[in-house]
Order: C-alpha cells, then sequence, then structure tokens
C-alpha cells in the first residue's frame, strides 16, 4: 500500500506487544503471536527484542522473520561505557554480530547505568564523560567493522537521559542519534527541539506518544518506569501530548531517510481475556494516526528510505 514517503519505512517492536529485556517485566507473547500481527498490521520490519526471543542465533532469526515475511531494522544493544578507559566489548560485539548476520542495519546503543534497572539517575563526572566517549568510539568501530551504522539512544535510566547530557553528546561526539520522542521527553527535552536543532544527526527513530503527566512522576521517582508503563505512560500516537506529526514532518524535511519504528512501550500482567483488547490493537491505532493524519499532512517533498512493502 502506497503510503506516500513513508512508505516501507515504517517497523514495528516486539516491546509494544510487551516482550521486554528487563526481569519482571510482565507476560511474554510467543513470538508467532507477535510477527503474525506484526504482519497483518502491514509493517515491513521490526526490531530484534530481547536477545533470543527470535531465536537463539542470527540463521534462526532469519528463518522466523522471513516465514511472516518480515525484514529486521535492528536492535537494542545497551553497553556500560563510562565505568573505565578501555570496558570489555566482548558481549556488545557479539550481540552486533548476531544483528549484522541477521540482516539488521542499526545497532540502536544504550549507554548503560549499570545493573540497577531504569529507576536510578546516573550523572556522569569529566572523567566519566572521557570513558564514555572513548568507549563509544570504539563500539562504532566495531559496528562500521560489521556493516552496521551505530547510533545512540537517549534513554531513561542511562547516562544519557536528560536533556543537558543530550546536548553535551551531540558537542562532544558525532556519534548518530536514535531520537525516542518518549525517552527523550520524560528525560526533559521535547523532541521537536531535537529535530529542530540538530536533525542532521537523527539517524534512527522510536514512534512513541507520551501523557506528560505520568511522565513528569517518572522523572521525578514519583513512579518507576514499569508501573509508569502498566499505568499508560507511552499512549498510542495521537493520543499523547507529543507533537508526533510535527516531529516527522520536520525530520523529512530535513531529507531523513531511515526508519521510523513504532516503540510504544507496553507491559502485560497476565493472559488477555477473550474480549479484552490486546497490544496490537494500540499499534493499529497509532499506525491509522500516522497514515490518516501525519502522512496526509506532508508537504509532498521528495524523500527517499529503503525499500519496502
Amino acid at each position: 500500500m502506497d503510503h506516500g514517503p513513508l512508505t516501507g519505512r515504517v517497523a514495528g517492536a516486539p516491546i509494544s506487544w510487551g516482550v521486554c529485556e528487563a526481569p519482571g517485566w510482565g507476560v511474554e507473547l510467543p513470538p508467532s503471536e507477535v510477527l503474525a500481527q506484526m504482519a497483518a498490521l502491514g509493517l515491513a520490519a521490526t526490531e530484534l527484542g530481547p536477545t533470543g526471543y527470535l531465536g537463539p542465533d542470527a540463521a534462526s532469526v532469519r528463518r522466523t522473520l522471513a516465514t511472516h515475511g518480515l525484514g529486521l531494522v535492528g536492535g537494542f544493544v545497551p553497553v556500560t561505557l563510562h565505568l573505565a578507559a578501555e570496558v570489555d566489548l566482548a558481549p556488545t560485539v557479539a550481540a552486533m554480530r548476531t544483528l549484522a548476520e541477521a540482516g539488521a542495519e542499526v545497532a540502536v546503543l544504550a549507554a548503560d547505568g549499570g545493573p540497577t534497572g531504569y529507576d536510578r539517575k546516573v550523572s556522569l563526572d569529566d572523567a566519566e564523560w572521557a570513558h564514555l566517549l572513548h568507549n563509544l568510539d570504539r563500539v562504532r568501530a566495531e559496528a562500521a567493522a560489521l556493516g552496521l551504522r551505530a547510533c545512540l539512544h537517549p534513554h531513561v535510566g542511562t547516562a544519557i537521559e536528560s536533556r543537558d547530557a543530550v546536548i553535551r553528546l551531540l558537542r562532544d561526539s558525532d556519534v548518530g542519534i536514535c531520537l525516542d520522542t518518549g525517552h527523550l521527553a520524560i528525560g526533559g527535552m521535547d523532541p521537536t527541539e531535537l529535530v529542530a536543532s540538530a536533525a542532521e544527526r537523527i539517524t534512527h527513530v522510536h514512534l512513541k506518544d507520551v501523557r506528560l503527566g505520568t511522565a513528569k512522576a517518572v522523572a521525578e521517582g514519583s513512579v518507576s518506569f514499569l508501573d509508569g508503563v502498566r499505568t499508560g505512560l507511552f499512549a498510542p500516537l495521537g493520543q499523547g501530548d507529543l507533537d508526533i506529526g510535527g516531529v516527522v514532518a520536520g525530520l523529512e524535511r530535513a531529507g531523513f531517510t531511515g526508519w521510523y519504528v513504532l516503540e510504544q512501550d507496553a507491559a502485560l500482567s497476565g493472559p488477555l481475556g477473550e474480549r479484552e483488547e490486546g497490544p496490537e490493537a494500540d499499534v493499529r491505532r497509532s499506525m491509522e494516526f500516522l497514515w490518516g493524519t501525519v502522512v496526509p499532512a506532508l508537504d509532498g517533498a521528495d524523500h527517499g528510505g529503503p525499500d519496502g512493502a
């Protein structure tokens, strides 16, 4: 189906179906169900999800995706970068090698804050910033050698979360950025500000809408990130408080040619009842907003992007 300049550039993510690497996150739906629903919705591709979710190795991941006619965009790769001058990158390189061999294009890096989860604020001193920047360059070189584009994902509970941290990263590194509309907003940065000031640095996009009242509670620490997710922190596109249309329009005007990943973090507390709407319904609502409201508002300029369905 023709969706203008976004045709073949919109992907899904298992976390929109409640599948997450974080311990205790919730019920995990089987890949066959999640991927079948992605394909039925008309998504062109998916991100990988937790290690092993789509298969124990790259060949298995390829077979699983091929069964559903989906491609692989990339995957989330958390790596602790700030704790030493030369951190051990072996696990990170192994994860990226699996991505590359499974056909991915992008390694979505997060500057992991450590083993305490996403509910601790991470503040770096100058020495730790120096470690982070050096190790980030090392990871990027490894990714490039594998044929992957590496980008850094500002994310709640990591070393790059706040607006100040994002601005410093943009100043001190030339790494590409994964613009996650939701995590930027929780960290105190309007995603349209990043598009307006540094669109050329954005290489990958996670689209999610946010209810800013809940985001404020998460940012202040009065509500945990997981409890925020469970109580509606992230909304289907167009049903939260962010200017999703403005983000997409600004990126397209700036010549962005990468992927938009629909990534509305969800957490399932138990099996769905027969008449209960599941995550697929929220993803459908996001797609209806994207196709029905955002795409028609684009200015029709010539935009490129990956080929796809």
